[in-house]
């Protein structure tokens, strides 16, 4: 098995399917899988259910995958910083579940 990649495209290549879950790790934006969630989003890849500890920021993090209309569900922790994610739950065009920090880890 190959274990380094010229790119985050090549690393995800054949891996990517629409309706996918990804776990996403990070914390607030420190730490986040910047280039492959780059890759996702250039993929086009969609209906995602994304697990990560926040939904990022508008167009920073899974924003960016939010701002695309790639993610269908988030389970999340954290979700304040997002306007573009609070304006899709509002609008009930994204699912939401709300996890605790801590139920969140053991259940990764």
């Amino acid at each position: 098995m190959q274990k380094i990649y010229p790119d985050a495209a090549a690393a995800l290549d054949g891996l990517l399917f629409d309706g996918m879950q990804i776990c996403a790790g990070g914390f607030g934006l420190c730490g986040i899988p910047e280039r492959l969630i780059d890759a996702i989003r250039d993929a086009g890849t969609k209906d995602l259910t994304i697990a990560s500890n926040n939904a990022g920021i508008d167009n920073e993090g899974i924003g960016m995958l939010l701002r695309t209309k790639q993610v269908s569900k988030m389970i999340s922790s954290y979700v304040g910083e997002n306007k573009e994610f609070e304006r899709q739950f509002l609008a009930g065009e994204l699912e939401v579940e709300f996890c605790p920090q801590g139920t969140l880890a053991e259940r990764m």
